[in-house]
């Protein structure tokens, strides 16, 4: 495939109140100047009598009363005369709503690294300490380090595959919502059953998925062992026994590549269709496996790294069997079948989705997530070549943890706006004389999105204002190196900035996505990425401190939201003047 600052709803309801003020004030002022008016058309009759005075000041009393609820009438109703000619959108999704999202949605970005922090710390506590070679506790959590990276890393270089079948999935639920063309009906699947809307997408994204991991466990196991000494250095590649454990862990790892991209998108098609409660059940299982293989295996067998390698290919073999039902059950009608098959060999009739068309979404995804991975590594290269290693480095590495610990929490708030915003972006057809008006269709849109801007500003500041008091205020909790302390004290401020300015980028980047704008995407983190290395080339030949390095990532962050956000905002402008 959430902590909030001033709701919207509470936002709308001051506006509300500010417009029946409003409306209240107009309506007192008409019964003032009807009063006045009746005042003086009675000085200047004269009337014979008292009962004729009596008989026009009740019909002029009916009048202005009439005419002034007439006026407040006008008044209150506002825009309600152009609502009976016109579909109106969506209402906005409630509070509650997102978060009975966000908060499952958070477990699922954090499950993934938290299999590989349980490997970790059942290592560190099972392997003998102080042994000499490949048994010993530093050893083994050496070769585990990269091992995991190594196998963490191939899988966030296909999350393009999820985000692909998100916002695909989310638009064609939002497209079989508004369509009232009763002519047009879905496939009829073998059992007879009408289909489901999205149905193609999440076979087509399914099929990919299993196909690529089929191709990447094969890749790892091929060429893992070079690509990981390469990844480690000479140095580290001839410590004993080193290469060998991490590369043991990979080759088992990798056969769980086919089932964890597929139980990726399977969760990626949920989200999509608002539903994070059902993968994290699926997460749930996994989690469990993966404590008692690793309990089992590392602790009482004394298996060591080979032994956390089985017990995560168990779990992630156990979440993605335990997703399907489900997901078949959410997604698929019944009678349909996941279509992992070739279609020549199951003879069922072609998706709406092929896979050229998901790939045509999916590879600009790509490019961003490439994109992504390459600056960090740039930062991490800079700041090995600069002076005072390793304190240096490792206060590098401390900032770089912290982030990652960071991004999560914001990057579900764009999951959230590609989860979200579809429905906007189909309008449905007319229906008896009336028909959804555009610019109310995008303005109610773009309230969402600022009301998300909004969101992730206050969340940004809260997660930025946590990880740089841990440097400032409590290092100790990361690290007990006095050293590592001090180098790492002056990126506190920085990091902040960073991870506050990484909110916007998270939810534009969002929005923009959900609104296939992927493009402009592609081009602003092509112009981004290939600026980074040349000012981080220049700040190692240098020899500056690593909050440089630090400085130039805040700056590079900025520079994305900058554009993001500068696309949102005159994209709206545009539209305004067009009317």
């Amino acid at each position: 495939m959430t902590i909030r600052i001033i709701p919207a709803p509470a936002i709308a309801f001051l506006l509300a109140l500010a417009t029946g003020q409003s409306c209240a004030f107009a309506s007192h002022h008409i019964i003032q100047s009807n009063k006045l008016q009746t005042r003086q058309q009675h000085q200047s009759l004269q009337l014979p009598s008292s009962h004729h005075r009596s008989i026009n000041l009740q019909s002029n009393n009916k009048a202005r009363s009439s005419s002034s609820a007439a006026a407040a009438l006008e008044l209150r109703a506002g825009a309600s005369s152009s609502s009976a000619t016109t579909i109106p959108p969506p209402p906005p999704p409630t509070n509650l709503s997102l978060l009975k999202f966000y908060f499952p949605c958070l477990a699922l970005w954090i499950s993934g690294p938290l299999l590989s922090l349980v490997d970790t710390s059942f290592v560190g506590l099972s392997a003998k300490a102080g042994a000499v070679g490949g048994t010993g506790s530093a050893a083994q959590l050496a070769a585990l380090g990269p091992a995991t990276t190594f196998i963490d890393g191939s899988l966030y270089l296909f999350a393009f595959l999820n985000v692909a079948t998100t916002n695909l999935y989310a638009s064609a639920l939002a497209k079989g919502a508004v369509d009232n063309d009763d002519t047009k009906k879905n496939n009829i699947n073998r059992s007879g059953n009408e289909e489901k809307a999205g149905e193609g997408v999440v076979r087509t994204a399914a099929r990919t998925s299993l196909y690529s991991g089929i191709g990447l466990m094969f890749f790892l196991l091929a060429v893992a062992r070079p690509l990981i000494a390469l990844y480690i250095g000479e140095e580290a590649a001839a410590s004993p026994g080193l290469l060998d454990a991490a590369h043991e862990y990979v080759k088992i790892r990798a056969l769980s590549m086919p089932t964890s991209l597929l139980g990726g998108v399977l969760q990626a098609a949920l989200l999509g269709a608002k539903d994070s409660v059902t993968p994290l059940v699926s997460i749930l299982y996994s989690t469990i496996v993966n404590i008692s293989g690793d309990y089992l295996l590392v602790n009482r067998f004394h298996m060591g790294l080979k032994g956390a390698a089985i017990a995560t290919l168990l779990a992630q073999l156990a979440g993605t069997v335990a997703m399907i039902p489900a997901a078949r059950q959410k997604l698929l009608s019944r009678g349909s079948s996941l279509g992992l098959l070739p279609r020549w060999v199951t003879n069922r009739k072609p998706d709406e989705i092929t896979a050229r068309t998901f790939l045509k979404f999916a590879a600009p995804v790509l490019t961003l997530i490439l994109g992504k991975i390459s600056a960090f590594g740039f930062m991490t290269n800079a700041a090995a070549g600069l002076p005072g290693q390793p304190q240096t480095l490792a206060a590098h590495q401390i900032a770089l943890s912290l982030f990652f610990f960071a991004s999560p929490f914001l990057e579900v708030i764009s999951q959230t706006a590609q989860a979200f915003l579809p429905t906007y972006g189909v309008l449905p057809k007319e229906e008896r004389g009336k028909k959804a008006d555009v610019a109310e269709w995008k303005e109610a849109s773009d309230h969402f999105v600022f009301r998300l801007e909004k969101v992730g500003l206050g969340v940004g500041f809260l997660i930025a204002s946590i990880v740089g008091s841990i440097i400032a205020f409590a290092p100790g909790l990361v690290t007990k190196d006095a050293g590592v302390q001090a180098a790492a004290k002056p990126l506190a401020a920085i990091l902040a900035a960073g991870v506050s300015l990484t909110a916007p980028v998270a939810v534009s980047e969002g929005t923009l996505i959900a609104r296939k704008e992927l493009t402009y995407l592609t081009g602003v983190y092509f112009v981004s990425t290939a600026l980074l290395p040349p000012v981080l080339r220049r700040i190692r030949g240098g020899g500056g401190p690593v909050s440089q390095v630090w400085i130039c990532f805040a700056l590079f962050q900025l520079f994305r939201s900058a554009c993001f956000l500068g696309r949102i905002l005159l994209t709206r402008k545009s539209k305004k003047e067009d009317e």
